[in-house]
């Protein structure tokens, strides 16, 4: 194998940056925004980063403006190739794309991935909005528009207002906290209602359960939040679910 087309060991992704080897940094420009202890040069330098949190915001909305209709799809980055929802992921990219939506995932491995290919694979838009890691290594080889962000908080904004909907296959915290952002933007009413739908009834079954009889029944959410969420196990009826909540 020659050098070229070995992966390039310790690479890290900030915003359009590149690192690579003994540039490679331990920490992230969203830990060092938020992070009060240390010196008090932040006071210097905070201002400076104002402009940078812009350049974030003028680079998404330049990238994704002539975008069209388009659904998020959100999964974990440790799902296998040989996960039977990795394949789950890459029909339900491609099943978009013929509904005539472009695909939007965070551009990273597994459910990600799957998504990214499948749309790509079946000639449509698909869309990697990346984001600055310690452990990430870019935006996977399927994505053929790719964003890199260095803040979490711009990066959510482009989710929100470039997708239409938002279907969610089994994952960790990082798509825990990407669908309770959504639904927290609909209860509160900062957006427009959209459709979410959970994949796999079998890995949702526990959150809804404990949503409804201790969440719901404690008052602390209503009904109609509950009802935001619609669950399935086929990729075309979660197609068709899309479809209908964005034309409703």
């Amino acid at each position: 194998m020659s050098g070229k087309d070995e992966k390039p060991r310790g690479e890290k992704h900030k915003g359009p940056t590149v690192l690579r080897g003994s540039q490679v940094d331990r920490s992230t420009t969203d830990q060092r925004l938020l992070d009060s202890r240390g010196p008090s040069d932040w006071v210097h330098t905070d201002p400076w980063r104002v402009l940078r949190i812009q350049s974030e915001f003028v680079e998404g909305f330049g990238s994704l403006a002539e975008l069209g209709p388009a659904i998020g799809v959100f999964g974990s980055a440790r799902t296998k190739p040989e996960d039977p929802f990795y394949a789950k992921s890459e029909e339900l990219g491609r099943r978009l794309v013929d509904a005539g939506f472009a695909v939007i995932t965070g551009g990273g491995p597994g459910a990600m991935e799957a998504a990214n290919k499948g749309a790509s694979e079946a000639g449509g838009v698909s869309v990697g909005l990346g984001i600055e890691l310690p452990f990430e290594s870019g935006l996977n080889e399927w994505v053929d528009v790719g964003v890199n962000f260095r803040y979490f908080f711009a990066r959510k904004t482009m989710f929100v207002k470039y997708c239409l909907g938002f279907v969610v296959l089994p994952g960790g915290l990082g798509t825990f906290d990407e669908l309770f952002e959504a639904l927290t933007l609909v209860q509160t009413q900062k957006v427009t209602s959209f459709p979410v739908v959970l994949v796999g009834s079998d890995y949702w079954s526990g959150l809804l359960a404990w949503l409804r009889d201790t969440v719901l029944a404690d008052g602390k959410i209503s009904q109609a939040d509950l009802d935001m969420l619609a669950v399935t196990d086929d990729v075309d009826e979660a197609v068709a679910m899309m479809i209908k909540g964005v034309t409703d």
